[in-house]
């Protein structure tokens, strides 16, 4: 009996159905065989610890700050702090006196109110953080302080929000975590460009479905300092050029994995499984001093090991793939690269572009404008015009100061929790991590401890009112 031949349409679909199949192991986030997986361990709660995933704030009237570090980056920020409807500075702090009383001189010209002022030492951080007077404690200062200062908040009773990245460990990324959860207080990492105006819409294009299934991201921080670095701009003791020294990794990828992170609703539905890394070699810091340094310049004791270029792959458990850069040390123009790309198109930034189907064809490039404006956030919309009066960065510094007092206010789940930071700023200790051991896979750990599977809001937010003032 001769068989029957299968016809093309039950032949094409078989064919589908192992093609499917094939896709699905493919799109699998699993670890490879040769991955790190020491990495991955999670500690145990402690008893009575509980997640802090969907914890409001408790509602304050008024939110009252402590700066920690009032160098560039601390004053910066402390116009934004004192222009946001309902924010009250009450403490400021800094080791050295002159700086802690220029800040606090500049809170009572503008308010009236002169905050109390903690100096004269390493630790004075410790008594504003036990003050009664401070509801939300800012961390502003060298990295090496950010987890001591984070946990020194957290276990005196206040809510923290740390400049990146929050800890340069795993050990200490989970402690912050663990802190977070037994202290009942939100810690997070204070990425400003997660609430930039592009990245913000970009977000919303995402979550419409623009871009079809989302496969893949491209970010990160490309920003030539070289002239900042040697200039003293990052003072104390040049301590941001000192890393460049200390170890080879991706310092500062945040402001690349923010963004795609809240588009790919890592923690919410998908979650960072292994990063890869690797480095260029480290010549452009050593050739920027051979060049301008004068001979009694104290970086010619130094040897730089941090490459020029880092360039960290990420792994989803949905099988997408996140790029993220880091490069201080070269010339070139300012980038954050900012694209995110899936089955229908992809946005890119620097310069702004898009294409997507059915919209666009021919190969060619297309106008980002009308999608801007189209997907402009609420926040942007709502007080984009006090940002840009009020804050750095484009304004994007002051939209994230509104949104956390905001939210505080309001008694809202923060956009940016402690785990959402945490994953972010493993990048640092992983890439570290992946580059010593010839880029070998490192598993990332999950800080949610099996909740990141749950759907839930983030920054693509619903629009809400800042509180008035009640008090008298």
């Amino acid at each position: 009996m001769v068989e029957a031949r299968p016809s093309r349409r039950s032949f094409l679909q078989s064919m589908g159905l192992a093609a499917g199949a094939a896709g699905a192991l493919a799109a699998s986030g699993a670890l490879p065989a040769n991955a790190e997986t020491s990495t991955a361990v999670a500690p145990a709660r402690a008893a009575g610890q509980r997640s802090m995933i969907g914890v409001p704030f408790d509602r304050y009237d008024e939110v009252r700050i402590g700066l920690i570090g009032l160098g560039n980056r601390g004053m910066g920020m402390l116009t934004g702090w004192v222009a946001v409807p309902g924010a009250v500075v009450t403490a400021v702090c800094d080791t050295l006196p002159d700086r802690a009383n220029r800040a606090a001189d500049t809170v009572q010209a503008e308010t009236g109110a002169r905050p109390t002022v903690y100096t004269g030492g390493d630790r004075a951080y410790e008594e504003l953080c036990a003050s009664d007077e401070v509801d939300l404690v800012y961390v502003a200062t060298p990295w090496d302080w950010h987890f001591r200062q984070g946990l020194a908040a957290v276990e005196g009773g206040k809510h923290v929000g740390i400049e990146l990245p929050i800890a340069t460990e795993l050990k200490e990324l989970w402690q912050l975590v663990d802190a977070s959860e037994r202290f009942r207080r939100h810690v997070f990492l204070m990425e400003n460009c997660c609430y930039g105006r592009n990245e913000l819409a970009i977000l919303r294009m995402a979550h419409d479905g623009l871009f079809g299934e989302l496969t893949n991201g491209h970010g990160g921080y490309l920003h030539d300092l070289r002239d900042l670095l040697f200039s003293g701009y990052y003072e104390p003791d040049d301590w941001r050029r000192a890393w460049h020294t200390r170890m080879d990794a991706s310092f500062y990828s945040m402001h690349g994995l923010g963004p795609i992170s809240a588009c790919m609703d890592i923690n919410r539905g998908d979650r960072f499984t292994y990063l890869t890394a690797m480095s260029s070699v480290a010549l452009g810091l050593a050739d920027y001093r051979e060049r301008f340094m004068p001979p009694d310049h104290p970086s010619w004791t130094e040897t730089y090991v941090k490459g020029d270029r880092t360039t960290i792959l990420l792994r989803t458990d949905k099988g997408r793939l996140v790029r993220a850069e880091h490069d201080v040390s070269s010339p070139r123009p300012y980038s954050r690269i900012n694209s995110i790309a899936g089955t229908r198109g992809l946005f890119e930034d620097y310069p702004t572009r898009i294409y997507v189907e059915p919209d666009h064809s021919g190969h060619e490039w297309a106008d980002a404008q009308p999608y801007l404006d189209r997907y402009d956030h609420w926040l942007w919309r709502k007080v984009g015009d006090d940002a840009e009066n009020n804050g750095g960065h484009g304004g994007m510094d002051y939209i994230l100061q509104w949104r956390i007092v905001q939210q505080m206010r309001a008694g809202l789940v923060p956009d940016i929790d402690v785990y959402d930071s945490a994953v972010w700023c493993s990048s640092v200790p992983l890439s570290a991590e992946s580059i010593r051991k010839g880029s070998r896979p490192v598993a990332v750990p999950d800080f949610t401890r099996g909740r990141w599977r749950e759907a839930r809001p983030g920054l693509d937010s619903e629009e809400t009112d800042m509180p008035e003032v009640t008090r008298g």
